[in-house]
Protein backbone atom coordinates (compact mmCIF):
# COMPACT_ATOMS: atom_id res chain seq x y z
CA UNK A 1 0.00 0.00 0.00
CA UNK A 2 1.06 3.42 -0.68
CA UNK A 3 1.04 6.27 2.05
CA UNK A 4 -0.09 9.47 0.38
CA UNK A 5 0.69 12.62 2.46
CA UNK A 6 -1.87 15.76 1.39
CA UNK A 7 -1.09 19.87 2.41
CA UNK A 8 -4.32 21.41 3.18
CA UNK A 9 -5.07 24.80 2.96
CA UNK A 10 -9.15 25.64 3.57
CA UNK A 11 -11.59 28.83 4.69
CA UNK A 12 -13.23 26.54 7.63
CA UNK A 13 -16.13 29.09 7.57
CA UNK A 14 -18.94 26.68 5.76
CA UNK A 15 -17.44 23.69 7.72
CA UNK A 16 -18.54 21.87 11.00
CA UNK A 17 -14.13 21.30 11.92
CA UNK A 18 -12.17 19.06 10.18
CA UNK A 19 -13.67 15.58 11.88
CA UNK A 20 -16.61 13.85 9.64
CA UNK A 21 -20.16 14.10 11.24
CA UNK A 22 -23.06 12.56 10.28
CA UNK A 23 -25.26 15.09 8.13
CA UNK A 24 -23.00 17.48 8.74
CA UNK A 25 -20.55 19.87 6.69
CA UNK A 26 -16.59 18.75 7.55
CA UNK A 27 -13.11 19.21 6.00
CA UNK A 28 -12.41 15.59 6.53
CA UNK A 29 -15.93 14.43 5.10
CA UNK A 30 -15.52 16.51 1.72
CA UNK A 31 -12.02 15.57 0.70
CA UNK A 32 -13.12 12.07 1.88
CA UNK A 33 -16.07 12.41 -0.93
CA UNK A 34 -13.59 14.27 -3.28
CA UNK A 35 -10.31 11.16 -3.17
CA UNK A 36 -13.70 8.47 -3.59
CA UNK A 37 -14.84 10.16 -6.55
CA UNK A 38 -11.67 10.44 -8.10
CA UNK A 39 -10.12 6.72 -7.04
CA UNK A 40 -13.56 5.32 -7.62
CA UNK A 41 -12.79 3.40 -4.20
CA UNK A 42 -13.72 4.62 -0.09
CA UNK A 43 -11.00 5.99 1.26
CA UNK A 44 -10.48 7.37 4.92
CA UNK A 45 -8.17 10.59 5.39
CA UNK A 46 -5.94 10.91 8.91
CA UNK A 47 -5.59 14.68 9.75
CA UNK A 48 -2.80 16.43 12.21
CA UNK A 49 -5.32 18.60 13.86
CA UNK A 50 -9.18 18.36 14.66
CA UNK A 51 -9.73 21.72 13.75
CA UNK A 52 -12.77 22.94 15.34
CA UNK A 53 -15.99 24.52 13.31
CA UNK A 54 -15.43 28.06 12.05
CA UNK A 55 -11.33 27.87 12.30
CA UNK A 56 -8.81 27.53 9.10
CA UNK A 57 -5.80 26.09 8.12
CA UNK A 58 -2.66 27.21 5.69
CA UNK A 59 -1.04 23.84 6.32
CA UNK A 60 -3.18 21.21 7.57
CA UNK A 61 -2.02 17.95 6.82
CA UNK A 62 -3.23 14.53 6.30
CA UNK A 63 -2.48 11.00 4.71
CA UNK A 64 -4.17 8.35 3.20
CA UNK A 65 -3.20 4.43 1.85
CA UNK A 66 -4.40 3.36 -1.09
CA UNK A 67 -3.26 0.36 -3.32
CA UNK A 68 -3.73 2.87 -6.94
CA UNK A 69 -0.89 3.96 -9.27
CA UNK A 70 -1.89 7.18 -9.69
CA UNK A 71 0.58 9.91 -10.11
CA UNK A 72 1.06 12.45 -7.30
CA UNK A 73 0.23 15.39 -9.33
CA UNK A 74 -2.69 13.60 -10.81
CA UNK A 75 -3.86 13.58 -7.25
CA UNK A 76 -3.50 17.00 -6.38
CA UNK A 77 -4.99 18.38 -9.71
CA UNK A 78 -7.76 15.71 -9.62
CA UNK A 79 -8.88 16.31 -5.80
CA UNK A 80 -8.60 20.40 -6.94
CA UNK A 81 -11.21 19.83 -9.52
CA UNK A 82 -13.69 17.75 -7.42
CA UNK A 83 -13.22 19.87 -4.23
CA UNK A 84 -15.32 22.89 -3.48
CA UNK A 85 -13.92 26.19 -3.86
CA UNK A 86 -12.87 26.74 0.08
CA UNK A 87 -10.15 23.89 0.23
CA UNK A 88 -7.18 23.56 -1.81
CA UNK A 89 -4.42 20.37 -1.83
CA UNK A 90 -1.72 22.18 -2.08
CA UNK A 91 1.21 19.08 -2.37
CA UNK A 92 0.87 15.28 -2.66
CA UNK A 93 4.05 13.46 -1.88
CA UNK A 94 4.61 9.74 -1.16
CA UNK A 95 6.28 9.36 2.61
CA UNK A 96 6.96 6.16 4.07
CA UNK A 97 4.52 3.28 4.89
CA UNK A 98 4.72 4.28 8.70
CA UNK A 99 3.96 8.19 8.34
CA UNK A 100 0.59 8.93 10.56
CA UNK A 101 -0.34 12.61 9.94
CA UNK A 102 -1.09 12.83 13.81
CA UNK A 103 1.19 10.79 15.38
CA UNK A 104 3.78 11.16 13.64
CA UNK A 105 3.95 15.65 14.44
CA UNK A 106 6.09 16.94 16.61
CA UNK A 107 4.71 20.18 17.26
CA UNK A 108 1.79 22.57 15.13
CA UNK A 109 1.52 26.26 14.76
CA UNK A 110 -1.39 27.89 15.03
CA UNK A 111 -1.78 32.22 14.07
CA UNK A 112 -5.05 34.35 15.36
CA UNK A 113 -5.23 37.32 13.52
CA UNK A 114 -7.11 40.34 15.26
CA UNK A 115 -8.33 43.56 13.67
CA UNK A 116 -7.27 46.12 16.14
CA UNK A 117 -9.07 49.33 14.94
CA UNK A 118 -12.45 51.42 15.54
CA UNK A 119 -13.94 49.74 13.02
CA UNK A 120 -14.62 46.73 11.24
CA UNK A 121 -13.97 44.64 7.65
CA UNK A 122 -16.63 44.01 5.46
CA UNK A 123 -14.10 41.98 3.52
CA UNK A 124 -11.82 40.15 6.22
CA UNK A 125 -14.88 39.25 8.84
CA UNK A 126 -14.36 35.70 7.96
CA UNK A 127 -10.35 35.65 8.88
CA UNK A 128 -10.28 38.28 11.45
CA UNK A 129 -11.38 39.18 14.41
CA UNK A 130 -12.39 42.83 14.86
CA UNK A 131 -11.44 44.41 18.39
CA UNK A 132 -11.72 47.92 19.24
CA UNK A 133 -9.44 48.31 22.08
CA UNK A 134 -6.13 49.08 21.66
CA UNK A 135 -3.82 45.96 21.92
CA UNK A 136 -0.44 46.88 23.86
CA UNK A 137 1.96 44.05 21.99
CA UNK A 138 4.72 44.13 24.58
CA UNK A 139 2.11 43.21 27.52
CA UNK A 140 1.01 40.45 25.47
CA UNK A 141 4.63 39.16 24.54
CA UNK A 142 5.58 40.03 28.20
CA UNK A 143 2.92 36.60 28.71
CA UNK A 144 3.92 34.72 25.58
CA UNK A 145 7.24 34.10 26.94
CA UNK A 146 6.30 33.26 30.37
CA UNK A 147 4.10 30.29 29.01
CA UNK A 148 6.94 28.83 26.96
CA UNK A 149 7.80 25.15 28.46
CA UNK A 150 5.36 22.10 30.08
CA UNK A 151 2.14 23.72 31.75
CA UNK A 152 -1.02 21.83 32.75
CA UNK A 153 -3.55 23.84 30.66
CA UNK A 154 -6.81 22.25 31.62
CA UNK A 155 -8.23 26.25 32.34
CA UNK A 156 -7.83 26.57 28.49
CA UNK A 157 -9.83 23.41 28.04
CA UNK A 158 -13.33 23.41 26.52
CA UNK A 159 -15.48 22.32 28.53
CA UNK A 160 -16.50 18.90 28.27
CA UNK A 161 -13.57 17.91 26.74
CA UNK A 162 -12.05 14.02 27.51
CA UNK A 163 -8.50 14.42 26.94
CA UNK A 164 -7.11 12.82 29.86
CA UNK A 165 -3.54 14.47 30.51
CA UNK A 166 -3.75 18.32 30.04
CA UNK A 167 0.01 18.66 29.76
CA UNK A 168 1.15 20.58 26.52
CA UNK A 169 4.94 22.06 26.09
CA UNK A 170 5.04 25.12 24.26
CA UNK A 171 8.10 25.72 22.41
CA UNK A 172 7.08 29.43 21.10
CA UNK A 173 4.71 31.74 21.03
CA UNK A 174 5.12 35.23 20.01
CA UNK A 175 2.60 39.08 18.93
CA UNK A 176 3.55 41.41 16.68
CA UNK A 177 1.36 43.71 14.91
CA UNK A 178 1.43 45.31 11.43
CA UNK A 179 -0.37 48.09 10.18
CA UNK A 180 -3.60 47.71 11.82
CA UNK A 181 -2.92 44.17 12.68
CA UNK A 182 -2.05 42.15 15.85
CA UNK A 183 -0.45 38.44 15.63
CA UNK A 184 -0.63 35.99 17.85
CA UNK A 185 1.17 32.66 17.33
CA UNK A 186 1.66 29.50 18.77
CA UNK A 187 3.68 26.44 18.38
CA UNK A 188 3.43 23.41 20.92
CA UNK A 189 3.67 19.47 20.85
CA UNK A 190 -0.02 19.14 21.12
CA UNK A 191 -3.00 21.18 22.43
CA UNK A 192 -5.38 21.17 24.16
CA UNK A 193 -9.36 21.44 22.62
CA UNK A 194 -10.30 25.43 22.55
CA UNK A 195 -6.79 25.77 23.89
CA UNK A 196 -5.53 28.63 21.43
CA UNK A 197 -9.19 30.87 21.67
CA UNK A 198 -8.86 30.66 25.50
CA UNK A 199 -5.85 31.89 25.92
CA UNK A 200 -5.99 34.53 23.35
CA UNK A 201 -9.34 35.64 24.95
CA UNK A 202 -7.82 35.47 28.50
CA UNK A 203 -4.77 37.44 27.55
CA UNK A 204 -7.09 40.27 26.42
CA UNK A 205 -8.76 40.07 29.10
CA UNK A 206 -5.54 39.97 31.31
CA UNK A 207 -3.97 43.31 30.11
CA UNK A 208 -7.54 45.00 29.62
CA UNK A 209 -8.44 44.85 33.04
CA UNK A 210 -4.77 44.54 35.32
CA UNK A 211 -2.82 47.54 35.69
CA UNK A 212 -0.36 47.69 32.50
CA UNK A 213 2.42 46.50 34.70
CA UNK A 214 3.94 43.16 33.26
CA UNK A 215 4.86 41.64 36.31
CA UNK A 216 1.28 42.84 37.12
CA UNK A 217 0.15 40.85 34.20
CA UNK A 218 2.08 37.85 34.22
CA UNK A 219 0.99 37.22 37.50
CA UNK A 220 -2.63 37.41 37.32
CA UNK A 221 -2.39 35.08 34.03
CA UNK A 222 -0.37 32.66 35.79
CA UNK A 223 -2.80 32.43 38.64
CA UNK A 224 -5.35 31.29 35.88
CA UNK A 225 -3.62 29.09 34.37
CA UNK A 226 -2.20 27.35 37.59
CA UNK A 227 -5.80 26.95 39.17
CA UNK A 228 -6.38 24.23 36.61
CA UNK A 229 -10.08 26.07 36.22
CA UNK A 230 -11.62 26.91 32.92
CA UNK A 231 -14.41 29.10 34.79
CA UNK A 232 -11.58 31.43 36.16
CA UNK A 233 -10.26 32.20 32.41
CA UNK A 234 -11.24 34.80 29.88
CA UNK A 235 -13.97 33.78 26.95
CA UNK A 236 -12.58 32.39 24.05
CA UNK A 237 -12.19 34.56 20.90
CA UNK A 238 -14.53 33.57 18.10
CA UNK A 239 -13.27 31.02 15.57
CA UNK A 240 -12.69 32.86 12.64
CA UNK A 241 -9.58 34.92 13.52
CA UNK A 242 -7.56 31.66 14.36
CA UNK A 243 -5.71 29.54 11.46
CA UNK A 244 -3.64 26.49 11.72
CA UNK A 245 -0.61 27.24 10.00
CA UNK A 246 1.73 24.34 9.52
CA UNK A 247 2.62 21.24 11.37
CA UNK A 248 6.67 19.99 12.02
CA UNK A 249 7.47 16.48 11.41
CA UNK A 250 11.40 14.94 12.33
CA UNK A 251 11.84 14.21 8.44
Amino acid sequence: MRNIKLVLEYDGTNYHGWQTQPNLPTIQGTVEEALTQLTKTPIQIIGAGRTDTGVHAEGQVANFHTNLSIPQVAFQKGLNTLLPRDIVVCSVTEVDADFHARFSAISRRYRYTILNRTYPSAILRRTAYFYPVPIDVALVNAICQSIIGKWDFSSFQKTGSDRLNPVCEIFETCCWKAEEYVYFEIEANSFLRGMVRAIVGTILKCIKHVNGNMENICDRFHSILEAKDRALAGPSVPAHGLSLIRVEYNN
